[in-house]
């Protein structure tokens, strides 16, 4: 368990670390911005797979709670939603993603589209819906520890994006941050947005027919059959 704990916070503090304090300035003027994305990638890529190995190394022996079918049938639920922001984000323009932030200077563009009406980090948050419905379905300690790592790395990273892209994009990120939020439907409950459905239909296809892939492929990712 201690490892477990250990693995997430690695994985947690090294992604803030790097990214999120002075530490990345410095990188940056050390070492280029190719090269400190390609630093930050790889201590991504190296706790992250630490991190899975350790969660199918571990024995789960301890349980805060213990798993039943009423509590599986709550992923199945979330998961849809998180499969629509994951892959609807991949399918509009964002300011929020690296190499993006020029849109924000494009004329006649509407901001925001899609799934960025209802949240304009939707990577992160199809990463809390996907983190938060496998805590509930499991309720070992090591897997809290997993899941939660992720968890909280991407709540506190939309708010930390949010904040870098108001340092460096100044009045420009202003725009895109009025008619958007970070809370998912935010904007739209607060009129700031609307929800326009014929630009969700092709994300929720997507998500529809990758929902089913990982259905069946669940047993060969995660070791559990679900179908």
């Amino acid at each position: 368990m201690l490892q477990m704990l250990v693995a997430g916070a690695l994985f947690v503090g090294t992604h803030l670390a790097i990214s999120s304090t002075p530490a990345r300035a410095r990188l940056i003027s050390m070492v280029g911005t190719r090269g400190y994305l390609g630093l930050y990638s790889l201590c991504a890529l190296a706790t992250l797979g630490y991190l899975i190995w350790l969660y199918g190394a571990v024995p789960r022996r301890d349980y805060v709670w213990q798993p039943s079918p009423l509590l599986y049938e709550i992923a199945w639920y979330i998961m849809p939603a998180a499969l629509v922001l994951l892959l609807g984000g991949f399918m509009v323009k964002n300011p929020t993603n690296v190499g993006m932030e020029g849109m924000l200077g494009e004329e006649n563009t509407v901001l925001a589209r899609g799934v960025t009406r209802i949240t304009r980090h939707p990577f992160q948050w199809s990463v809390v819906l996907w983190a938060v419905s496998h805590l509930i379905a499991n309720g070992d300690t090591v897997s809290i520890v997993f899941f939660s790592s992720f968890l909280l790395l991407s709540l506190i990273g939309t708010f930390l994006i949010d904040r870098k892209k108001a340092q460096s994009l100044g009045t420009a990120w202003h725009a895109y941050r009025d008619q958007t939020s970070n809370i998912p439907f935010a904007a739209i409950l607060a009129g700031r947005n609307r929800l326009a459905v014929s630009e969700l239909w092709l994300p929720i296809g997507v998500a529809v027919a990758g929902y089913f892939a990982l259905l069946y492929a669940h047993e060969w990712i995660a070791g559990v059959r679900l179908i």
